[in-house]
């Protein structure tokens, strides 16, 4: 995950300042010099991480100290205010347009993961906004790009509008019209990749500009390339004047040196972040919650967001009604199943959890394969089998093995689960929940995970 080093060589830091008494001014520069290096080999460029070492001890230096605060926690206040300011600050959105739909131009070099997160955009809009996103195909040079842009959008169940390997300068144009006249309330022009120095296939992109008049410029950058990605950045922008940054592969560069450079070098805010291959994961970027899982501090608010994302209230309620009466259920089991598989990737969560609570998820995943053999056990057995399990005979158990590809002793496995999960059930004071399926209480284990792991 972005970060990871960056995190661990911050918190080695930051550690050894909490076991002094009170700081010096010697204390506060060594803690900086730690603070430059950790910087520098998380490939944040060195202009970026001159000037912000430089902010962070003008600050801490001689500073008042708050009385909530120790001196070593007010040091860590002050990165991470400064971290945050890096970043931009605040969340910065698309800007949507006044009358008519609003037209986003994707651009980026070749390879950035364009398409994709063209797509995974207007999934996004659709989720969170309500709207009615139009994928327009305006990459006619590279192969496939139309078919893999007409694939994702037909996953995601968004329209694609694409007339072939025309002008696309003219696409772009008849995209919005077509846009206009069928109710598609946002339109997103998936360009053709191209490097920075190509002038011909910049001078398209400036006439694509002229000719719809985009309420944004969206900049599809690869977190990986670091440094690469903000010279791009800046050479799009001078070519282009982006509205903003989308980063890509957020989650496979450990140390996610892009994002803190990006800001600083064009002025020009991250507005969304690619966490994952999954159509879904993609998200808002906020600088404050970004800054505070840099600093080990986690970002329980985007925890929460996911939570209530995948969480039913109506769902909730009734199952809470069945707790009480001691009346859970295995279809009951499979609904809190869902929700979980709602949430994403644990491992992804992990880094949203503060300190201890995150890294003792660190590395954990579903295991899909697991999951999914739990699912066709539960959904090949009758409604009255799943309501009441004690019916299970063995000759009900051959058939739903049978029925769903597996063995008896897989669905002897997943009834064993479903007991335990009773006997918790039951220890569960008035009105609370339980925790998600599959996870046992008081240092139990994770049933139906990839990698085992004991919590504490």
């Amino acid at each position: 995950m972005a970060f990871e080093g960056l995190t661990e060589k911050l918190s080695a830091t930051f550690k050894r300042l909490r076991g002094k008494g009170r700081l010096t001014e010697n204390d506060v520069r060594e803690a900086m010099r730690e603070v430059r290096l950790a910087l520098l080999e998380a490939d944040v460029s060195y202009k970026v991480v001159k000037d912000f070492v430089a902010s962070v001890t003008e600050r801490a230096v001689g500073t008042d100290v708050l009385d909530s605060l120790t001196p070593a926690q007010q040091v860590v206040k002050i990165v991470n205010e400064e971290l945050t300011a890096l970043m931009g600050g605040t969340g910065a959105k698309i800007s949507m347009a006044g009358s008519g739909p609003t037209v986003v131009m994707m651009v980026g070099l070749q390879g950035a993961g364009k398409t994709t997160t063209t797509a995974k955009l207007g999934g996004l809009m659709r989720k969170q906004l309500q709207k009615r996103p139009l994928l327009a195909a305006c990459d006619v040079y590279r192969p496939a790009a139309i078919e893999q842009l007409k694939v994702v959008g037909g996953q995601l169940d968004l329209p694609v509008f694409e007339e072939g390997r025309g002008d696309p300068v003219e696409i772009a144009r008849n995209a919005v019209r077509h846009a206009r006249d069928h109710g598609s309330d946002m339109v997103f022009l998936d360009t053709a990749g191209r490097l920075h120095v190509d002038e011909e296939l910049m001078d398209e992109l400036k006439r694509m500009k002229a000719a719809v008049h985009p309420n944004e410029i969206l900049l599809v950058v690869d977190a990986m390339t670091g440094q690469d990605a903000v010279n791009a950045a800046s050479a799009f922008d001078e070519a282009l004047g982006i509205d903003g940054v989308v980063l890509t592969k957020l989650d496979g560069d450990a140390r996610g040196g892009a994002a803190l450079s990006i800001r600083a070098a064009t002025g020009k805010p991250i507005k969304f972040a690619g966490t994952g291959e999954k159509l879904d994961m993609i998200e808002p970027f906020h600088p404050d919650r970004m800054a505070s899982r840099i600093l080990g501090m986690g970002d329980m608010l985007s925890f929460i967001e996911k939570a209530e994302a995948a969480y039913d209230e109506k769902q909730a309620a009734k199952l809470e009604e069945k707790l009480r009466k001691n009346r859970f259920t295995l279809q009951d089991y499979y609904d809190q199943l869902q929700q979980l598989r709602g949430m994403g990737d644990l491992s992804q969560l992990a880094g949203m959890m503060p300190g201890g609570l995150g890294r003792q998820l660190q590395g954990a995943s579903i295991d899909e394969k697991q999951m999914a053999h739990t699912e066709a056990i539960i959904l090949s057995m009758t409604p009255l089998e799943r309501e009441n399990p004690k019916v299970l005979n063995a000759s009900r158990k051959r058939r739903i093995a049978a029925g769903c590809g597996l063995e008896v002793v897989d669905v002897n496995r997943l009834l064993k689960q479903f007991e335990m999960m009773q006997e918790l059930t039951k220890q569960f004071s008035r009105g609370r929940m339980p925790a998600m399926p599959g996870v046992r209480g008081g240092g139990g284990r994770m049933h139906g995970f990839g990698r085992k792991k004991r919590f504490k």
